[in-house]
């Protein structure tokens, strides 16, 4: 339950929502994931992952795989793997100084209910994993071929709950061909917001632009 003194709380006395609060943290507020949450998530092809270092600076990465590629292992306990990217890892340097971590699932395709989850994150590569995401590593890499899995994130829930879908638009999926692990600049798009003095788009190479003199 959220603490009394929070700001949370101060604000909703300001709005004068504190009764409307209640009952959302009464009806709404999980400390573990039930049947539903577990459903939508093993559905889901995408989760935005919110991080904050040890300041407060703040984070907030998709990441993406195919259905059911963020798996719970319990009704406390999920885990996601991290597969190759641009090798920043801003999400995981986060989550060695602050493991306070913030995921939301959206059902753009079917129901348009989200779901956020709130926990405590750690990360586990080579030798540190738990037997049971041994397996999982070796299935999940089978399954996306081409994607070296680096690190996977396990999250332990302190709570669970809805993101309505009144405001969430039903999306259509449509084909996309997708080269899994490219480091192309051409097929990520990567220089899309890189402009040279004269406002146009600058061509450079991925890696170089990652560091700009």
């Amino acid at each position: 339950m959220v603490c009394e003194q929070s700001g949370e709380r101060r604000v909703q006395q300001e709005m004068g929502s504190t009764t409307r609060a209640n009952r959302f943290y009464e009806s709404q507020m999980c400390e573990s994931l039930n049947e539903r949450m577990i459903e939508l998530i093993e559905r889901q092809e995408m989760v935005f992952v919110s991080t904050a270092d040890a300041a407060g600076n703040c984070d907030c990465s998709p990441r993406f795989g195919s259905p059911g590629f963020v798996r719970v292992l319990d009704e406390a306990t999920l885990t996601y793997p991290e597969f190759r990217g641009n090798g920043v890892y801003a999400s995981l340097g986060n989550m060695l100084e602050n493991p306070h971590a913030g995921l939301l699932f959206l059902d753009v395709f079917d129901s348009t209910v989200g779901l956020h989850v709130n926990g405590r994150a750690r990360t586990a590569r080579g030798d540190e994993l738990p037997h049971q995401l041994q397996a999982l590593s070796t299935e999940t890499e089978s399954r996306e071929t081409v994607i070296p899995i680096e690190a996977w994130v396990i999250i332990t829930v302190d709570e669970a709950y809805i993101h309505c879908s009144k405001h969430v638009p039903r999306l259509q999926k449509l084909p996309k061909p997708i080269d899994w692990g490219t480091d192309d600049p051409v097929a990520k798009s990567s220089d899309f917001f890189v402009e040279g003095e004269s406002g146009e788009r600058k061509e450079c190479h991925a890696e170089l632009c990652l560091h700009p003199d």
